[in-house]
Parts: C-alpha cells; sequence; structure tokens
C-alpha cells in the first residue's frame, strides 16, 4: 500500500494558498480548505496571484491532496425557490473556484428537505445538481462529493441508498462522488467500533454507491452515540467511536490512495491537528505508510 494522505481542515486566513503553509507546518500531506468565506453566498473574485502561489506552493510543501468544502449555506434540496436557485448560484461559484485553483473534489452536505418529504428533496437536489453542470461545462473536471450525514432532522444523506438515489439522477455521473465522514456515518447508525460492523457498513457502501466513489474520508470521533443522529465532532479516540473504529479504517487496503482529513475542534496554534494526527500514525501497522513529516 502507498503512503497514507493525512491532514486536516486549514484557515484561509491571508489567502487561499496560505492553508498549504499551516498543513506543511504540522507535517501533514493532504487538507481541507474553504475557497472564500464559508459564510458569504458568493465570495469576491478569484485571486489570480493567491491561485499562482497555490499551484506552485503545493508541490513544493509535499502536499499530495487538496479538497475544498462548500458552504454549509448552501441547500440543494430546499422546496423554496428562491432559496434553491441561490444555492444553485453558489455552488456554481464553489466550482469554479476549486477548477480555478486545480482543486479537484468539493464536498457539499446534500441538503435539507424541510418538510417536503425525502423524495422531494433528492429529486429536488438532483435537479439542481443537473442544472449546476449545464452552467459550468469548464468546471467538468470538478467533482461535487455529496456528504453522508448523521441524518438530524430533514437533512439529506443519512445513509448511502439515499446519496444513490440523488446520484442516480444526474445525467453527468463522472461529476460525482461521496465523502465519508465517520462522525456522521457512526451517528446515522453504521457501527464503525467493531470489525463486523464496519465491514457491514463497508458491504453497504459496495452495494449501494461502490467503493470507487468514496474519493475522501473526513476523520472525527463523535460526541453523540451510535444512531443518535447529532452532528458533533470531538478529538479522535475521545469519543463514542474510540481508536478501534480509526484503526480499522486507517489499515484497511480498500482505502489505499484516499485522503483522511481532521475535522475536528481546533485552536490558532493546531495543536490538536498535531495531537490527533499523533493518534491516527500511532494506530498505522506498517510504520512505512506514515507520511515523512508526521514520523
Amino acid at each position: 500500500m502507498s503512503v497514507l494522505m493525512l491532514g486536516a481542515h486549514m484557515s484561509i486566513a491571508g489567502g487561499v494558498s496560505k492553508a498549504l503553509d499551516r498543513a506543511a507546518s504540522i507535517g501533514s500531506n493532504a487538507l481541507q480548505v474553504f475557497t472564500k468565506n464559508n459564510r458569504q453566498w458568493i465570495g469576491p473574485p478569484i485571486d489570480p496571484e493567491d491561485v499562482a502561489r497555490w499551484r506552485e506552493e503545493m508541490p513544493a510543501n509535499g502536499i499530495r491532496y487538496a479538497v475544498s468544502h462548500a458552504s454549509y449555506l448552501i441547500n440543494l434540496a430546499s422546496p423554496r425557490d428562491p432559496l434553491w436557485t441561490k444555492s444553485q448560484r453558489a455552488h456554481e461559484d464553489e466550482l469554479r473556484r476549486a477548477h480555478a485553483y486545480g482543486i479537484p473534489h468539493v464536498v457539499l452536505h446534500p441538503g435539507a428537505h424541510t418538510g417536503s418529504g425525502a423524495q422531494a428533496g433528492i429529486e429536488r437536489a438532483a435537479e439542481a445538481l443537473n442544472r449546476i453542470h449545464a452552467n459550468t461545462p469548464e468546471c467538468a473536471d470538478t467533482m461535487t462529493l455529496l456528504e453522508i450525514m448523521a441524518g438530524q432532522g430533514t437533512v439529506l444523506g443519512r445513509n448511502f441508498g439515499e446519496l444513490r438515489q440523488i446520484m442516480e439522477m444526474v445525467e453527468d455521473g463522472e461529476r460525482m462522488g461521496v465523502c465519508l465522514d465517520t462522525c456522521h456515518a457512526f451517528a446515522a447508525g453504521y457501527d464503525l467500533r467493531t470489525e463486523a460492523g464496519y465491514e457491514t457498513m463497508m458491504a453497504e457502501i459496495e452495494r449501494d454507491i461502490g467503493l470507487d466513489a468514496v474519493k475522501c474520508l473526513h476523520f472525527n470521533d463523535s460526541k453523540g452515540g451510535l444512531g443518535s443522529h447529532k452532528d458533533r465532532h470531538t478529538h479522535i479516540g475521545e469519543g463514542e467511536i474510540g481508536l478501534e473504529g480509526f484503526r480499522l479504517i486507517i489499515n484497511d487496503p480498500r482505502w489505499d490512495g484516499i485522503a483522511m482529513l481532521l475535522e475536528t475542534p481546533k485552536e490558532a496554534n493546531l495543536a490538536e491537528d498535531v495531537m490527533n494526527l499523533a493518534r491516527l500514525c500511532e494506530l498505522v501497522e506498517d510504520r512505512e505508510r506514515v507520511p515523512s513529516g508526521l514520523r
């Protein structure tokens, strides 16, 4: 198996490319970013100087993989036309920004139907993605990754079957993939703590979407219990999943070449990221797979 791609979500304060410096400063070789202020619907014009710096510094810093995360404001499943249309424009903006930086994947929450029903929400999200793809042909190589969700309220994506239903209705399937979040999956009812539970989840992934559809992993322990439907992230080994669940995933050859990225609580000094990455590295059975910056 190849060297792991391990990292965390990094701040873009001072420019998107500054996230690369932060990732490299703790020895990681992968990262997730927002490509603009996450509280804005549409960001400022793309800075060509920052794009150039990103493209230069990414290989210089030994960063092998980067993914962006779309704004949490976006709701492509909304039954309300004004919000639905606004969300489409916002995700088009996210795709164009990622494309400019050469970031291949954009993680997106599937959205919430807010009372219209799951099937209506699924159809709404798929129609929105079809419109978005039609409006962004220049971003054909930039993939949207639907994230598995904890299943709170009317949020879609509480299982891989719901993600499959959305993806099956999207005409350009090559522009769609999945992000697997450990906290969300556990809170949705997938028991990652045992080998039997983990294999049950893996079988469902293979059946419903195919392992090849999963393009990145979010590594978060869960404050909430199994099936709690609570999206509450905590540090690796300090939640209800525990270290064993992460040991099963990080040593599974089926995830070879797939980045594993933290979204755990942190301060600006990144000490918590260092702690969590160290805990993950301690679980790796083949020490040659640990990134050189984390040894």
